[in-house]
């Protein structure tokens, strides 16, 4: 008999998904937190707050 159970694969669906989407996320933080892209996502923080120059808003 196999030692493939729907439970064996189960835990390990669980756990390999658990620790790839940490990975994941654990590089989305650094690339986040990187020096270099600082000024990026500060620029990109204030764009709202910006006056619009071009009132070309279209109802």
């Amino acid at each position: 008999m196999s030692a493939l159970t729907y439970e064996t694969v189960a835990r390990f669906a669980q756990q390999g998904g658990t620790l790839y989407f940490a990975a994941i996320f654990a590089a989305g933080v650094v690339y986040a937190l990187w020096p270099r892209n600082g000024e990026t996502f500060r620029r990109a923080a204030h764009l709202p707050l910006e006056k619009d120059e071009d009132n070309n808003v279209q109802a």
